[in-house]
């Protein structure tokens, strides 16, 4: 390696551990998002390795925004490890949107969410596969919409950008000021429930039920 080859090592290194603590945040942030049995020493370790790759590909003459040209793929790179434990496998689609349905049901009815156990006996399941369906929902909640839509419906990827705004703007504009927020707060701003919760003095489980039943109502729109 001649000496201008180690000079733009040694930048690409010190990027890396310049962005160190920037990609432990976003990895805090994202399992905030998620179930107990996601590790976050793993969402980091993924995320380190990718920050690491992307800056020895960065050309500061092709882009002078180092994070901005980051961030989307180490945030890429953790949520292509949680596809790659197969949470959404096809038997558990209908457990989780049968779980939602009467998740829900169940809310509506009492202001608060229904245990494990009751949703066993209810949909007649064993408790270990509520429980591992119940997670997995968790953990597909921080895919992008249009990802959860496909998912659990088999949507087509290619529908219509404009489409899918109009049918989100219908929706929310069938929600309070209050409920809008949720869906602006989790999706835009990429809170934790817990944080939410906070800011707008409503309970998690709450939160929760507002985000599933606004996706649940537009996967409804989608298939007509």
């Amino acid at each position: 390696m001649n000496p201008y080859e180690k000079s733009i090592r040694a930048y690409q290194d010190s990027l890396a551990v310049e962005y160190l603590p920037a990609v432990k945040k976003l990895a805090y942030r994202m399992k905030s998002r998620l179930p107990l049995s996601v590790d976050f020493d793993d969402l980091v370790a993924v995320a380190t390795e990718e920050l690491i790759k992307v800056s020895r590909r960065y050309d500061p003459k092709q882009n002078d925004n180092f994070w901005g040209y980051a961030r989307k793929r180490v945030e890429g790179a953790m949520l292509d490890y949680l596809r790659s434990l197969d949470i959404v496998s096809r038997g558990n689609r209908k457990i989780i949107k049968d779980i939602e349905k009467e998740v829900e049901n169940y809310y509506q009815k009492n202001q608060i969410e229904p245990t494990d156990e009751y949703l066993a006996e209810v949909l007649n399941l064993p408790l270990e596969k509520i429980q591992k369906a119940r997670i997995a929902g968790d953990i597909y909640n921080v895919m992008p919409i249009e990802e959860q839509l496909e998912a659990f419906d088999n949507i087509n990827k290619k529908i219509e950008e404009e489409e899918l705004i109009e049918i989100i703007k219908k929706e929310l504009s069938k929600m309070d000021k209050r409920e809008q927020m949720v869906i602006q707060l989790y999706y835009f701003e990429e809170l934790s429930l817990k944080e939410i919760s906070e800011i707008l003095d409503i309970s998690e489980s709450r939160i929760s039920q507002i985000h599933k039943s606004i996706v649940r109502r537009i996967r409804e729109n989608l298939n007509g």
